[in-house]
């Protein structure tokens, strides 16, 4: 059973500066670790190879300090690693990633495929999506217990939703995306690292047009990046006497006074509650 998994190296997050003329990432300098979502993927693909035997071929795309990434996925319990390195890749968004990434892939045998749910870099979760789409095989996002069966090629996917679980059997080949905490993460062990298994490759390796790929071939651009302003907690005194309906009211127009047309709402008592749950969701617990 071969496993097939995509990590990227991306930088600290407390360490995170913005080009104000580009809008990009500022990487120069910068300390970078492997996608903290991507080491739950290493992990879980090399749980999977030790039950059911197999290999671990770990690819990730980005600058040659990005190999630094492939190293610890093959301290982990990894076989082998590809860099998918190339001048002409800088300045790819997700849609160009992704095919790039797929058109190494379609070079290997794989039963599997397995990528982290998002990037903390950039938190779109596109990547893993778009390279199942490209491959032309099934995907199970959201990924929180796997159940793989090689003899059948079958495998049972728990999958996790904003309402609860889902339970979903599948064939391989497929592409699975895995939530963070699936697992606990073994710590990488140095004497596992064998440079001449990880190699790197170029664009010409997978037959792919520099035009194809980087900010040329990219459909989608950051044009601005600002700062959140962040939201200030006020206090307010609610009537507890007068009913439950009434006081979500009250609560919804930020106290006692009415503070303005756009957070005063009307309606049956269901809906008053689902709206106050969501300002409460995104106005308050996010500070």
């Amino acid at each position: 059973m071969r496993i097939i998994i995509c990590v990227k190296q991306v930088p600290d997050v407390v360490d995170v500066k913005i080009d104000t003329y580009s809008n990009k990432l500022i990487r120069e300098g910068v300390l970078s670790i492997i996608n903290p979502f991507d080491e739950f993927v290493v992990e879980e693909a090399v749980r999977i190879k030790e039950k059911h035997k197999g290999e671990v071929i770990a690819i990730s795309m980005g600058p040659t300090k990005a190999l630094d990434v492939l190293k610890i996925c093959l301290a982990m319990g990894a076989d082998k690693g590809y860099l998918l390195s190339d001048a002409a890749l800088a300045g790819s968004d997700t849609l160009t990633t992704s095919f790039a990434l797929s058109c190494f892939i379609k070079q290997l045998h794989y039963d599997l495929v397995i990528c982290g749910l998002e990037s903390i870099d950039s938190s779109t979760g596109h990547v893993g999506p778009e390279i199942a789409e490209k491959l032309g095989i099934p995907q199970i996002t959201f990924v929180c217990k796997i159940d793989i069966n090689p003899n059948v090629r079958k495998g049972i996917f728990t999958r996790e939703t904003d309402t609860g679980y889902q339970i979903i059997e599948a064939k391989l080949p497929i592409l699975i995306t895995l939530v963070k905490g699936i697992n606990v993460p073994r710590e990488p062990d140095t004497t596992l690292i064998k440079e001449n298994n990880i190699g790197k490759i170029g664009l010409k390796d997978i037959g792919i047009d520099s035009k194809m790929v980087g900010i040329d071939g990219s459909p989608t651009y950051v044009k601005k990046i600002c700062k959140a302003k962040p939201l200030f907690r006020e206090n307010m005194m609610i009537n507890y006497k007068i009913p439950a309906h009434d006081r979500v009211k009250q609560i919804m127009r930020g106290g006692m006074l009415e503070k303005s047309k756009n957070s005063k709402i009307e309606g049956k008592t269901e809906e008053i509650v689902n709206k106050a749950c969501d300002f409460i969701l995104h106005n308050i617990l996010k500070e």
